[in-house]
C-alpha cells in the first residue's frame, strides 16, 4: 500500500496531481540597463506586495498537499474497511476450496509436473474450477479495478499467489495467448512470448509450493470476449487439481451473466460461489461521513456545491471515482479563490499535533488580517453584535476556534439524526444536504419567534413545524422515532450519548432524557409487582405502553430542540469563506472542462498570470521580454481566422526586433560588414526555429490547423468563445 505523501502513477484518485510550474522568459534590455550599472552601487528593491502573494501561493501549495494527501488517505482506508468483511469472507472461501483441492490430490510426481490431468487420490474434482462471483453493483469498471486491486493485496497478505487479469486482455485482438500471457507474466515475472500453462506447472512444482493456492482475478467478466474467456476456463480446467487454480471474477448485472458470456463447456467446469460488494450509494455515504461529515482536514462545501456533488455521482453512473475527483477540484478552486485559505493546512496541524493555531496567525501579514474581516459573513455578523472586537490576529484565532466549535456541534447532531435513520434506511447523503441547507436554518429561526408553547403543540403534532420548512428526509426521521420499541429507542440515546460526548449542551438532555427512561422502567417493574388482578395487569399494560409513547415523544421533542438549536449550516458561520466551498460554477466549469479555451485566455492574458515587472507594464501591449508563443497568438489576433504565413513571420520578427531599433543606428565599417551579413543570417535563422516552435505549440493545443494544399501558405486560426 502507499503511504498518504505517496503518488502512484497509476492510482485513479491522483489522476488531476497538481504539481507547481514556472514560466521562465528573459527580461526587457531596458530592465537589464537599469538594473546593473558599472561603478555605481544599486540596491534591490522588492515590492512588499509581490512578496506577499509569493509567499501565499507557496502557503497555499503546501495546504493543497497537505489536506489532500490526508482526505486522500482517509478514502482509500473507508474503502478498504467497507470492503474487508467481503474480502475476509473470500479468503475463507479461497482457504476452504485450497484444502478440498488438497484433499482429492495424489502423491506429487515431480517426472509429471508439466503434464495435465494427474492421478487423483479419490476422482470427483477433476477438471473442476472453483470459481467465485463478486457482485460489484457498478455500471462502470473504474471503481472496481482498485476493489479487486484492494482484494488481490489482500489475498497476498494471506499467503496466496495472486493475478490481476484485466477484461481488456481477454479480447478477440489478443487471442488466448494475449490473457495467458498476462497471467504469466504476473506469477513468472518475466515475458514470454510463447505461453503455455506448463510454464506454470513447472514454476509451482519447484521450490515447494504446493501449500499456497493460485488465485486469478477478472475485474469484469461481462465485458470480456465469450470465446476467449471459455477457451481460458477449459484451459484452466485441465490443470485445476496439478495446479490449484482458484478464479474470482466480477459481475455487475445478475447471476445469470455466466449464463450470458460463457459456452456451455466452460460452464459445466465451474463451481461456483456468490459475494457482493457495498453498492455505490454506501461507498459514497461512508466517504461522506468520513471526510465531510466527521471534518477530516477542515475542508466544507456549502449546500449548493454538496447537491452538485451529488447529482455529478449520480450523472456519472455512481462511480466514486467520479465524486472524489470532483471533491479534489473543490479544494484546488477552494484554494485558488480565497486568498486566506491556507488555514485549511493549520487546521489539519492543530487536529495531529494538538497545537493551537493562534501563534501561526500572528506571523500573518496585516492585509490578510484585515481581508477576513472584510468577509461577508462576519460583516453580516458584525452588525448584530453591540460590543466593539479588536480586528487582530487573535480575533481571528477566536472566530477559527468558535466555528471549529459550531461545526462540531453540528456534526454530532448529524449523527444522532443519521442513527435514528439507520432503522429505516435513511442514506446519510439526504441528511447532509438538508442539514448544510441555510434556508432551513433561517426559517427554523424564524419559527423560533413564537412561543414556546406553540412551538411545543407543533413539535408534537406530526412535526408540522419541519413540513413547513420542506425537510422531508429529518421529518422522517424524527416522525419514524415516535414508533420505534423501547429496547430500539434505548439503544440510540446510548449512541445519542457517545457522539455527544464533546457538546456538553446537548449530552446533558440526553443523560436526563435516559434518566426518566430508567425511572419510568423502575416504575413499571414495581407495577408489576404489586398488581395482581387481571385488571390490574392490563391498566398496567397501558401505563406502560403510555410510558412508551411519552418516552418515544420526548426523544422526538429533544431530536427537534437539536435540529433547532445546535445545527447551525457551516454557510451560516462568520469567516466560513476561509474554509468552506461555494462557487458551484467554477466547479461545473472545471470539471467539464475546456482546455483549449482556457489556454487562449491564458495565452492572451499571461502578464496577469506571470505578474512580471516588464510585461505587467506594457498592460497587454507586445514586448519583447513576452513569452514567444503569447506574441504570436497576440498577433495572429490581428491578422484574422486566415493568416500568412508569411506576413505573420514579418510581424513576429518586427516584435522580437524592436527593442534593438530603438536609439541610434551606428554605421558599418566596410571591413565589418562581411561579419554583420553572416551575424544577421544566423539572427534571421535563429528568428525562424523561435516561430516554427511558437506555431507548433499553437498546433499542438488546437488553436491553429495547418495549411491545405489549397492554401499552403496560410494556417487558419481556430477561436474558441471568450
Amino acid at each position: 500500500m502507499y503511504s498518504p505523501n505517496e503518488h502512484p502513477p497509476t492510482d485513479p484518485l491522483a489522476e488531476n496531481n497538481l504539481q507547481p510550474f514556472f514560466v521562465l522568459h528573459k527580461a526587457s534590455k531596458s530592465s537589464e540597463s537599469t538594473a546593473v550599472t558599472p561603478g555605481r552601487a544599486t540596491k534591490r528593491r522588492l515590492d512588499s506586495s509581490s512578496k506577499v502573494s509569493l509567499s501565499n501561493e507557496n502557503l497555499k501549495m503546501e495546504a493543497f498537499r497537505c489536506v489532500w494527501s490526508k482526505i486522500e488517505s482517509k478514502i482509500k482506508d473507508v474503502l478498504r474497511s467497507i470492503n474487508a468483511s467481503v474480502f475476509d469472507e473470500i479468503g475463507q472461501w479461497v482457504r476452504e476450496s485450497f484444502n478440498e483441492i488438497c484433499s482429492c490430490r495424489g502423491p506429487v510426481d515431480p517426472s509429471n509436473s508439466s503434464l495435465p490431468y494427474p492421478f487423483v487420490h479419490n476422482g470427483g474434482l477433476v477438471k473442476k474450477l472453483f470459481t467465485g462471483l463478486v457482485f460489484t453493483k457498478n455500471i462502470e469498471t473504474v471503481d472496481d479495478i482498485l476493489t479487486f486491486a484492494e482484494l488481490g493485496l489482500h489475498l497476498k497478505s494471506h499467503g496466496c499467489y495472486v493475478a490481476n487479469i484485466s477484461s481488456l486482455d481477454f479480447s478477440t485482438k489478443n487471442g488466448i495467448g494475449g490473457c495467458l500471457r498476462a497471467f504469466l507474466r504476473q506469477l513468472l515475472m518475466v515475458d514470454i512470448e510463447a505461453a503455455d500453462v506448463s510454464l506454470l506447472a513447472s514454476w509451482y512444482s519447484d521450490h515447494g509450493k504446493y501449500e499456497k493456492p493460485v488465485v486469478v482475478i477478472i475485474e469484469d467478466m461481462e465485458r470480456c470476449s465469450g470465446a476467449i474467456l471459455s477457451d481460458f476456463i477449459n484451459m484452466l480446467s485441465e490443470w485445476s487439481v496439478k495446479i490449484p487454480i482458484i478464479l474470482i471474477a466480477g459481475v455487475a448485472t445478475s447471476a445469470d451473466a455466466p449464463r450470458n458470456v460463457l459456452t456451455s463447456r466452460a460452464l459445466q467446469y465451474l463451481s461456483t460461489s456468490i459475494f457482493s460488494l457495498k453498492c455505490p450509494a454506501e461507498r459514497l455515504d461512508a466517504i461522506i461521513e468520513t471526510v465531510l461529515v466527521k471534518n477530516c482536514a477542515g475542508f466544507s462545501v456549502g449546500h449548493k456545491v454538496a447537491t452538485f456533488l451529488r447529482n455529478y455521482f449520480l450523472r456519472q453512473d455512481g462511480t466514486v471515482s467520479s465524486f472524489v475527483r470532483a471533491l479534489k477540484m473543490a479544494i484546488v478552486q477552494q484554494l485558488s479563490i480565497e486568498p486566506l485559505s491556507f488555514v485549511l493546512k493549520l487546521s489539519v496541524d492543530e487536529r495531529d499535533s494538538k497545537r493551537s493555531w493562534h501563534e501561526d496567525l500572528a506571523n500573518l501579514p496585516e492585509e490578510l488580517i484585515k481581508h477576513s474581516f472584510e468577509l461577508p459573513s462576519y460583516k453580516k455578523y458584525s452588525v448584530n453584535r453591540n460590543n466593539y472586537v479588536e480586528l487582530n490576529a487573535t480575533s481571528l484565532g477566536h472566530g477559527l476556534s468558535e466555528m471549529q466549535r459550531l461545526q462540531e456541534l453540528w456534526r454530532s447532531c448529524l449523527m444522532c439524526l443519521y442513527e435514528a435513520g439507520r432503522y429505516h434506511k435513511v442514506a446519510l447523503l439526504d441528511l447532509y444536504l438538508e442539514a448544510l441547507d441555510p434556508e432551513l436554518y433561517n426559517s427554523r429561526l424564524s419559527n423560533h419567534g413564537c412561543d414556546s408553547a406553540k412551538d411545543r403543540s407543533l413539535l408534537s403534532n406530526n412535526d408540522k413545524l419541519f413540513k413547513l420548512q420542506k425537510a422531508e428526509v429529518t421529518n422522517q426521521v424524527i416522525r419514524k422515532m415516535r414508533d420505534l420499541p423501547a429496547a430500539k429507542l434505548s439503544q440510540l440515546l446510548k449512541s445519542w450519548e457517545r457522539f455527544t460526548e464533546g457538546s456538553m449542551e446537548v449530552h446533558e438532555k440526553i443523560m436526563e432524557l435516559q434518566s426518566q427512561m430508567v425511572s419510568e422502567d423502575v416504575k413499571g417493574h414495581k407495577a408489576e409487582l404489586t398488581d395482581i388482578s387481571k385488571r390490574h395487569i392490563s391498566r398496567r399494560g397501558l401505563n406502560v405502553e403510555k410510558d412508551a409513547c411519552t418516552s418515544n415523544d420526548k426523544a422526538a421533542t429533544l431530536a427537534g430542540q437539536m435540529i433547532r438549536d445546535s445545527m447551525q449550516p457551516i454557510e451560516c458561520i462568520p469567516f466560513h469563506e476561509l474554509v468552506c466551498f461555494k462557487d458551484v460554477d467554477n466547479l461545473q466549469s472545471a470539471l467539464a472542462g475546456d482546455p483549449r479555451r482556457r489556454i487562449q485566455i491564458d495565452l492572451l492574458n499571461f502578464y496577469k498570470i506571470l505578474k512580471c515587472g516588464c510585461c505587467s507594464n506594457s498592460g497587454g501591449t507586445l514586448s519583447p521580454s513576452m513569452h514567444e508563443t503569447s506574441i504570436m497568438y497576440t498577433l495572429a489576433q490581428e491578422h484574422g481566422d486566415l493568416i500568412n504565413l508569411h506576413d505573420w513571420f514579418q510581424s513576429f520578427k518586427a516584435s522580437i526586433s524592436s527593442s534593438g531599433n530603438k536609439g541610434l543606428k551606428k554605421l558599418a565599417s566596410p571591413k565589418k560588414r562581411k561579419e554583420n551579413t553572416s551575424s544577421q543570417n544566423n539572427s534571421d535563422a535563429l528568428l525562424q526555429a523561435r516561430f516554427c516552435r511558437a506555431v507548433m505549440e499553437l498546433q499542438i493545443t488546437g488553436l491553429l490547423r495547418m495549411p491545405s494544399k489549397r492554401r499552403p501558405d496560410c494556417v487558419q486560426r481556430v477561436a474558441f468563445g471568450v
